[in-house]
């Protein structure tokens, strides 16, 4: 009996961080429509720009912190570079050049939710991510803000974020 209720315990936690996934999915396929047909309104419905930011300034800062010469430069442009970064880096264009990275040509078909819920993986704190492979390391990262999930981390390689001027 003690097996029975384990089994079924387990089932039901199962079944709801595949719910969550699913929902999650749903706001992802928003956001892969979005960024295939260049839709800002919508892009920005499903991206946290605040969260990217700020992951944005602490890889830049880390990065210049290696190199004595460029810290005072990263001191000195830190907020307005941001601004600069969310305006040019965080929209449509620049993550379809991500999507190209990964696979993803302006021809191919996105999949629906069911099959992007398979590709995504709960995280302890409850956030979900998208995989480049299963079992892989988190390429983006989706956190539920307000009912809808939103991207609020990426931490694929950052040589893919282009400037297409």
């Amino acid at each position: 009996m003690r097996a029975v209720l384990i089994s079924l315990m387990a089932l039901t936690l199962s079944a709801c961080a595949s719910a969550e996934r699913l929902g999650a999915a749903n706001d992802v396929h928003a956001l892969l429509v979005a960024i295939r047909d260049d839709d800002g309104a919508t892009f920005d419905a499903h991206v946290d720009h605040e969260a990217l930011k700020q992951e944005l300034q602490t890889k830049l800062a880390d990065r210049m912190a290696k190199n004595d010469k460029m810290k005072g430069l990263a001191a000195l442009l830190g907020p307005s570079m941001m601004e600069f970064a969310d305006q040019a880096l965080i929209q449509p264009r620049t993550f379809k050049f991500v999507a190209e990275q990964y696979g993803y040509k302006p021809d191919t078909k996105i999949p629906n939710p069911v099959v992007i819920a398979q590709a995504l993986k709960t995280l302890p704190d409850g956030r979900v991510c998208a995989t480049k492979k299963k079992d892989g390391p988190c390429v983006l990262t989706f956190t539920k803000e307000n009912g809808k999930w939103k991207l609020t981390s990426f931490d694929g390689d950052s040589s893919t974020l282009r400037l297409k001027l």
